[in-house]
């Protein structure tokens, strides 16, 4: 199979390749720095090429399918006047790397870190964001996860409009913006994932019906057709997605990718696009000497999304887990039931404490039907836990954070339960210090039709909730204006303790043996009625315990140590006065209790005790 696009090989040797199977004929439109047209050879699979022995990294160009108008590449690299405009070739050589000695962090390893690129500085960038690294690295962060760059419509959107998956979006800082990103990230220790879109492509912009049949009508998405994956025709596209992946690693030098919503790609092929795409990723992993991790998001509540390719799964190293989240945020906001109506019970944290999946087979209401099955045997390290990301705070009304729901000393709890965890542990930006700004959905399209269907879709969308005054319009841009964070409260009051407690318990998650074991069966978990809950995790030997106490109520609770020969020491204490804000009382735990002694757990708190023998 061919591989799309332009490739650069310097010395003026540039070489197009275009999929279009349908086609009869195409042309290569050359629009700068000199215009000409010149026509492509049909090859095997229905790839057309052209080659230039003239050519410059800065020529733009457009292909024209069948003598009609031109239309910008499929596989663009890079759309520096948006994605109406022509694509332009880049020299991927021409960057010196500084990464040489990197090899990666292990996925166990993971602090990472959800940020969106236009809102995380006022700049808005990808260079801005270097700056600001070392304060991540302090707080104990060692991957950000980037959402969607791929290019989209005007300057301000999400990433999930993007239509050119190979372009890094113009406005950001373009290729060369993110590589010196990516490379600062490394020289720091700092990991660098990227979101990417794979079930759907967004709509304005959306030239690639023009050139071959990468969508079909057989399934249908939240979004329109779905992409073809195995239909006919669809090894074109199976090829340009998979090729994507090694695109971001070979030439970005990223580190993994999160897939957006698997669970909208449709494939019935006897060679799953999975098993397709693990086999390409093993082969430029071993070239390269670096490893690469996938991520996934998916609504499947199915183990078979970290199994290994070769015995039916997907093969990805982590899911999102959202039921955890979905468990925790309706005890620590009561409110939270109108959005998340099956959970609300402790038993339910409990168990995506102790399993991970809370719906595993049960009946669920939000679906009408039973769901899921139990992920009771997959090690933590294979799923990502958070309290909070883009998508749970962007898609409520007025994108309220958690920081604006709930109180101080139920922000640190919400802390503790994603960093005790036994899952790899994710912040959205502005999290470890309780930002206040709000995070809306934004665009900026130039289709005034779709413009419309937009509003109305976000009216449609939240019409049985109450707003506070009107609905904000996602194309104003004042509204992706408002969604900045506000940086400089991170050093301020409450803020620079919620930031401290943060990195209090990274250090405790990264230096504790206790921590760094995966195996669930070495947790335990009980609950105090719907009050609080408790979870005893040990090291993989069996040597050494910690005990994670969680009081989610306004009353002390009490809990009896076990009862065994082993002697607790506190770690940590949410209520001593160095993490107290405003209204919250001071209570002082005991430094060391004897086994099968009675502890008082004060209202809204979290406690950590470890063993000694």
């Amino acid at each position: 199979m061919e591989t799309v696009g332009s490739e650069y090989m310097g010395n003026g040797r540039c070489r197009f390749t275009v999929w279009a199977p349908e086609k009869k004929t195409m042309a290569l439109h050359l629009v700068h720095p000199r215009e000409r047209e010149i026509a492509m050879e049909c090859a095997e699979w229905g790839y057309f090429t052209a080659e230039l022995e003239d050519a410059s990294p800065d020529i733009r160009y457009y292909y024209k399918p069948e003598g009609e108008e031109g239309f910008p590449d499929p596989a663009s690299h890079c759309q520096p006047e948006g994605v109406h405009g022509p694509s332009e070739v880049v020299d991927h050589g021409a960057y010196t790397w500084r990464d040489s000695n990197w090899k990666n962090i292990p996925m166990q390893d993971l602090v990472l870190y959800e940020l969106h690129v236009g809102t995380f500085t006022p700049e808005g960038t990808f260079e801005a964001i270097i700056p600001r690294l070392d304060a991540l690295k302090e707080t104990g962060i060692n991957a950000i996860e980037l959402m969607p760059v791929a290019a989209f419509p005007g300057s301000r959107n999400w990433g999930y409009d993007g239509v050119f998956p190979y372009a890094v979006q113009a406005s950001y800082g373009g290729p060369t913006g993110l590589k010196k990103l990516v490379d600062a990230c490394h020289a720091k220790g700092i990991a660098v994932y990227l979101d990417v879109v794979y079930n759907h492509l967004g709509p304005e912009g959306n030239y690639f019906e023009k050139f071959g049949p990468y969508f079909t009508e057989k399934y249908g998405t939240p979004w329109g057709k779905a992409i073809n994956y195995d239909g006919a025709y669809s090894d074109g596209v199976r090829e340009y997605f998979a090729n994507n992946t090694l695109y971001w690693l070979e030439y970005y030098h990223i580190d993994g990718l999160r897939l957006d919503a698997i669970h909208a790609i449709f494939d019935q092929s006897a060679v799953s696009f999975w098993e397709l795409l693990q086999n390409k990723i093993q082969a430029l992993t071993e070239q390269m000497g670096r490893s690469f991790y996938l991520i996934a998001e998916s609504d499947l509540n199915n183990p078979r999304v970290v199994q290994q390719t070769e015995v039916g799964g997907y093969g990805f190293n982590a899911q999102w887990l959202d039921d955890f989240h979905h468990a925790l945020y309706v005890l620590l906001d009561k409110e939270g039931i109108k959005f998340y109506e099956d959970f609300g019970k402790t038993e339910q944290f409990a168990k995506a404490v102790t399993e991970g999946f809370v719906h595993s087979g049960e009946y669920v209401k939000f679906r009408k039907k039973t769901f899921g099955t139990s992920s009771a045997a997959i090690p933590g390290n294979h799923f990502v836990a958070f309290a909070q990301n883009h998508d749970i705070v962007g898609n409520r009304p007025e994108g309220e954070r958690l920081s604006v729901l709930v109180d101080f000393g139920k922000l640190k709890i919400a802390a503790a339960a994603v960093l005790l965890s036994s899952y790899i542990p994710m912040l959205f930006m502005g999290e470890e210090y309780g930002e206040e700004t709000p995070f809306l959905y934004f665009v900026s399209h130039s289709d005034k039709g779709l413009i419309k269907a937009v509003q109305e879709g976000r009216k449609k969308e939240f019409a049985d909730y109450k707003v506070n005054g009107a609905l904000t319009d996602p194309q104003d841009e004042e509204t992706f204006q408002r969604s900045k964070l506000e940086w400089g409260k991170r050093n301020q009051g409450k803020h620079q303790k919620l930031l401290k407690w943060h990195q209090t318990l990274i250090q405790l998650r990264r230096n504790h043996a206790v921590l760094q074991n995966f195996d669930k069966a070495a947790i335990n978990a009980q609950t105090l009625e719907q009050d609080g809950l408790i979870f005893i995790r040990q090291n993989h030997d069996g040597s050494e315990h910690l005990i994670c106490l969680f009081n989610f109520s306004e009353k002390d609770l009490s809990y009896t140590l076990p009862n065994t020969k082993t002697h607790w020491s506190m770690l940590l204490n949410s209520k001593e006065v160095q993490w107290l804000h405003e209204q919250e009382e001071e209570f002082t735990a005991a430094a060391q209790m004897a086994a099968g002694q009675v502890l008082t757990i004060p209202p809204l708190s979290v406690l950590v005790y470890q063993s000694q023998t």
